[in-house]
């Protein structure tokens, strides 16, 4: 299936790709790793007024309501700028509390959000405003966040979340959240793989060996078009998703997305070479989170049992 975009998305997904382009996420990225949480949290508010997270609350506190397909075309973009902070857990944070106040201000970016399902690490705690700890009993407000841990993407910092806060609710809307986390996941997967294809063909137009084009080589041309049909069969799958926001279809397109960016980023590692693997090169910001995205919000297998388990009904 092909989808196109309407002239007011295809505005949207282009101001929000130049607003980033110009916002040197690279150094946001690197200064948020260390706990630098000032650049980052000026790009949020940049986001938030770009209209990327009402996207995901109610019109009655200052959102449009949920907008499935433009949230995963403005996550693409996320993703193909490695944006850092807790943006899935934002837009999952905004269903899971639905109608209370706390809400509001997630819209307008004055406060960021995160969630630890099920009483495990919550991302960036430490500069998330609410915190929630999604448990069988309910959803709480977490009053604290423990010690940031290292984790495999510098710029996701993990935390856990003290107990005993505030019960919001005994029945949030779970599989709501979980579905939106989900989709939103993919297509931030999904850009990071976009991104990591282009940095990859740049280089290997620029590195010669042998006075040819790396590019040139038929072995390097293979990796790359398998890395491009991966990442092309992985749109139309996040699109249909968002469309349908079928669980098994939302599960499909995390589950290929991820596969395809994770695919795209051992391809750029191998055609880098030795300077793919050194953490001061801006690769490394795509290749650390394109491992991360992959079991973030469901593993592989959780994603495939979704998806049979829907094939089976």
């Amino acid at each position: 299936m092909r989808f196109l975009l309407d002239p007011e998305q295809r505005a949207f997904t282009d101001s929000l790709g130049a607003m980033l382009t110009a916002a040197d996420t690279p150094s946001v990225v690197r200064d948020w790793s260390r706990g630098d949480h000032a650049s980052g949290r000026a790009l949020w508010a940049r986001i938030a007024e770009a209209g990327v997270f009402a996207l995901a609350v109610p019109e009655a506190y200052d959102g449009v309501g949920l907008r499935p397909v433009e949230l995963a075309l403005a996550f693409v973009e996320l993703g193909r700028h490695a944006v850092p902070g807790p943006l899935v857990e934002n837009v999952a944070a905004a269903v899971l509390l639905g109608g209370c106040g706390l809400v509001k201000p997630l819209a307008s970016g004055e406060t960021l959000a995160t969630v630890a399902p099920d009483g495990r690490y919550a991302l960036d705690g430490d500069a998330a405003g609410v915190r929630l700890v999604l448990t069988p009993q309910g959803l709480f407000l977490s009053p604290g966040h423990g010690p940031v841990r290292p984790s495999l993407d510098p710029a996701r910092r993990l935390t856990a979340l003290e107990p005993g806060g505030e019960l919001l609710t005994r029945e949030p809307p779970v599989d709501d959240a979980l579905a939106l986390a989900r989709l939103t996941t993919a297509a931030q997967a999904l850009g990071v793989g976009l991104a990591l294809l282009d940095r990859t063909v740049a280089h290997v137009r620029r590195r010669t060996q042998f006075g040819v084009p790396v590019g040139s080589f038929q072995a390097v041309k293979h990796r790359l078009a398998d890395a491009r049909i991966a990442l092309d069969f992985a749109r139309p799958l996040v699109l249909g998703a968002a469309l349908t926001m079928a669980a098994p279809d939302i599960a499909a397109a995390k589950l290929t997305a991820c596969e395809a960016a994770h695919t795209t980023a051992r391809t750029a590692l191998q055609l880098h070479g030795a300077i793919g693997y050194t953490a001061e090169y801006d690769l490394s910001l795509w290749l650390t989170k394109a491992r991360a995205l992959r079991t973030s919000w469901g593993t592989p297998d959780e994603c495939r049992a979704t998806v049979l388990d829907g094939d089976r009904r």
